[in-house]
């Protein structure tokens, strides 16, 4: 048997029915950039996310960089995140002049470890980007009180969590302004790159309104210097007909981690994701497993079928694109101990209980064989 790590053709294949005619309709109107389509998904969007503003924008990077500068966040400011993250979250920051400051997560939940966010606070710090991982909520309470109290800017980055929840909250509604990624392989994809900045703050919403496109509200005045990071209307048209989806995919989601968490469950040397917390929802963009011989366990579930991924090999702090920040190894221990163990399995909305079963078998087969091969050095 092969069982991908995604499959967007079956996803495709589902709903071509209702994806074709909605392109169709974008070409024939020629409603390529523009409100025609972007407005009914905006407007879906943000009632999906329980917020009143949902701006649609070219990719989740810019979602980002456009949410710090409509928080006021500028050229020699400080915002902290976590170095496990992928490498747009702090792009972002830079490509506005502002200084990456890294803070290192809670080893449990892999996401940002609030005692460590407020020692990395200095005088210049401006905001923190909470990363809700793999699609699990970060701790956002303690995070929004440490904010708060230092008169900080929370903007998330829920690039992977499309519909997470904490403490019956959306973590939409979690923060000054909160960003989205749309890419083809997030949980809610397009068939291209997308993005959106989601808040309840309508000044915050204006300034993403503007800045997204050269600065204007009308079409000929132009109030600032802006960018040009519209969502173009056929990426709007595809993630309509999608969202509709989306609830029912995410509990496909869920009810494939809970069957690996059964599966798997009390396993040695194979750490899994943690439950969630009390009201709290992870939408499992990943299901990610932790072993400490975790490329050989790839590598062997890969000849047996099974395809992996790892998210993230390399902690950014150590990457040679941040080398100017004099970070060596062993400054955030947690963040390394993950970025060392993480495995990604399959986990797609159409993934069967027979392709599950499988993937549980294989991997249960590679860790004990791996395990007696460290056991014998």
């Amino acid at each position: 048997m092969k069982v991908p790590f995604l499959d967007l053709k079956a996803q495709y294949a589902a709903l071509r029915h209702e994806v074709d005619p909605a392109i169709a309709k974008v070409i024939e109107n020629c409603a390529f950039v523009g409100s025609r389509q972007l407005v009914p998904f905006e407007t879906a969007f943000a009632q999906f996310c329980e917020i009143p503003h949902a701006i649609g924008v070219s990719n989740g990077t810019d979602a980002l960089k456009l949410a710090l500068l409509a928080c006021g966040v500028r050229p020699g400011d400080e915002v902290v995140t976590v170095p496990n993250t992928f490498i747009g979250t702090t792009e972002a920051v830079t490509m506005i002049g502002a200084e990456v400051r890294f803070a290192d997560v809670d080893e449990r939940t892999m996401t940002l470890d609030p005692a460590a966010f407020e020692a990395a606070i200095t005088r210049r710090t401006r905001a923190v980007i909470p990363v809700h991982l793999y699609g699990r909520p970060a701790d956002m309470s303690p995070i929004l009180e440490i904010a708060r109290r230092h008169d900080l800017r929370v903007i998330g980055d829920a690039a992977q969590a499309h519909g997470s929840r904490y403490r019956d909250r959306p973590i939409s509604s979690l923060g000054d302004a909160v960003c989205y990624s749309f890419y083809p392989g997030k949980n809610l994809g397009a068939y291209g790159d997308a993005g959106a900045v989601v808040t309840a703050d309508d000044s915050i919403a204006e300034s993403v309104r503007m800045l997204r496109d050269h600065g204007r509200l009308d079409k000929y005045e132009h109030r600032i210097e802006g960018f040009n990071c519209r969502m173009d209307g056929i990426q709007a048209a595809v993630l309509g007909v999608k969202l509709a989806h989306l609830e029912r995919w995410t509990e496909a989601r869920r009810k494939a981690a809970a069957m690996y968490r059964e599966r798997l469950q009390g396993h040695e040397g194979l750490c899994l994701p943690p439950e969630d917390d009390d009201g709290d929802r992870s939408v499992y963009h990943l299901f990610v497993v932790r072993f400490a011989g975790r490329f050989a366990l790839g590598e062997r579930l890969q000849t047996e079928g099974v395809s992996t991924g790892v998210h993230y090999p390399i902690p950014l702090h150590r990457q040679p694109a941040y080398a100017r920040l004099g970070l060596d190894e062993g400054s955030f221990p947690h963040a390394e101990s993950c970025s060392n163990t993480v495995l990604s399995i399959p986990i797609f909305p159409e993934i069967s209980e027979g392709q599950i079963d499988y993937v549980c078998d294989k991997l249960k087969q590679a860790v004990e064989m791996l395990e007696t091969k460290l056991e014998l050095h």
